[in-house]
């Protein structure tokens, strides 16, 4: 079937319409050197779907997936069994309303599934108010640190040397267009150790870190607050607030994180769902979208779109953000994943995770692997006796993802490997990396 499909007259008909002659006339301004004489030759010709199925097919049979290799992946992106029933629901016709909800009567499935998102987001953060998703914990701490800097009218921003390095990096990239001076701190400087001045906008942290430890930040949100600025408290193992004290509990002015672990698959990268929340005196200065409860003229409960300070929306000048839009779908998927487990399910859920990943760093231990964390959720960095890269990519050719090598992101770092064990890990598998790593 063609994607156009225009007959000769309907052709004519338009050409008539804009009293061209010739489609011909419409390319006349393009300089005949510009224009191709021939098909590109490195092109196949159209083919049959049932041969395009297959050739994607194979394309995608080239890739290691963690659905059919035995995976220890974490670093930021997690893998957790998902219910069918999250599939089934994100495809209701409820939800399958225009993606930005601007006109309110025709979507509200989609506004109260983002307000009920809203409100999950700040109970599992211990925050007042959420926005309705960002694009991803990447970016969703970046927009942290312009927020910050509007609330404090400073422009330095402290990130620490724990937080993963892919955040880091979309912050430098941000700071290098807008006023913004973002301070890396090295890896081997502890959070007691970070000085904060008078001209310090924010205090970027996470927990648990991207080498697994885990953090109370209750101490450091005291010396921050002391010299005016604000903590973000970055969180990229959402299940792990199933255990952990919120960071609101600590003192966190903002908190983003990534949202992919609940309903959203690993799929090679994304896409996935940022989450940000803060404290009602900062709503204003919140990015993206804020869906809110309301009653309609018959009394009846309703949802509506209550701010949004984007550009499209309000003067340049003025906006919080140039953020587009926001993850619906995932949010979606998130949503649902979470009202399935519940309170005590999710609180399950996560204690599966942390004995799972105790189980493994005991045999690892019992190999004689050295662990390196003395406390984690389901995340913990070992020290091999050899480089970890080299390993890593033998034994993932054989179908086992053992981890992630540090020396992906520092230097000096060859034998570290970071590890990660979810419900989905068995002991089998578990087994079989304490003898591979021995």
């Amino acid at each position: 079937m063609r994607y156009l499909p225009l007959s000769e007259t309907d052709r004519a008909s338009m050409l008539a319409a804009i009293d061209v002659a010739n489609v011909e006339t419409l390319f006349a301004e393009v300089p005949s050197s510009a224009r191709l004489t021939a098909p590109i030759a490195d092109l196949p010709f159209h083919q049959s779907e049932m041969a395009v199925e297959r050739h994607m097919a194979a394309l995608a049979a080239q890739n290691t997936g963690t659905q059919r290799a035995v995976s220890f992946l974490g670093g930021g992106a997690y893998r957790h069994h998902i219910p069918a029933s999250v599939d089934a629901l994100i495809q209701r016709g409820e939800f399958l309303t225009s993606y930005t909800p601007y006109q309110p009567e025709i979507a509200q499935g989609t506004l109260q599934m983002l307000f009920e998102f809203q409100t999950q987001v700040c109970a599992l953060t211990g925050m007042d108010v959420a926005n309705a998703s960002m694009y991803d914990g990447a970016t969703a701490t970046a927009e942290a640190v312009a927020m910050a800097m509007r609330v404090t009218g400073r422009h330095k921003a402290i990130i620490s040397g724990q937080l993963h390095p892919h955040y880091r990096e979309v912050i430098a990239t941000q700071a290098r267009w807008t006023t913004s001076k973002a301070q890396l701190l090295p890896i081997t400087l502890n959070v007691e150790e970070i000085i904060v001045d008078d001209d310090t906008a924010c205090v970027v942290v996470q927990t648990p870190d991207f080498f697994g430890n885990v953090h109370d930040y209750t101490a450091l949100a005291e010396a921050v607050h002391a010299k005016g600025a604000l903590l973000v408290v970055v969180v990229t193992e959402v299940v792990s607030l199933g255990l952990l004290p919120p960071p609101g509990d600590m003192g966190a002015d903002i908190v983003v994180g990534e949202g992919q672990s609940l309903g959203n698959p690993l799929g090679f990268g994304g896409p996935y769902v940022g989450l940000f929340a803060t404290r009602e005196k900062f709503v204003r200065q919140m990015p993206g979208r804020l869906c809110g409860e309301t009653v309609d003229a018959t009394g009846q409960r309703g949802f509506v779109l209550t701010l949004s300070t984007r550009e499209q929306h309000i003067r340049r000048e003025k906006a919080t953000s140039n953020i587009c839009t926001n993850a619906g779908l995932c949010a979606l998927a998130f949503s649902i994943h979470l009202s399935l487990l519940g309170g005590s399910g999710y609180q399950k859920l996560a204690t599966l995770n942390h004995a799972y990943a105790v189980q493994l760093a005991d045999k690892l231990k019992a190999a004689g692997v050295e662990v390196l964390n003395s406390s984690f959720f389901n995340e913990f960095t070992v020290k091999l006796k050899q480089p970890a890269a080299p390993l890593v990519d033998k034994l993932a050719a054989q179908g086992v993802l053992v981890g992630i090598p540090l020396s992906r992101f520092y230097e000096g770092q060859d034998n570290l490997l970071l590890i990660a064990a979810t419900e989905l890990t068995t002991e089998a598998e578990m087994n079989k990396l304490a003898e591979v790593l021995a």
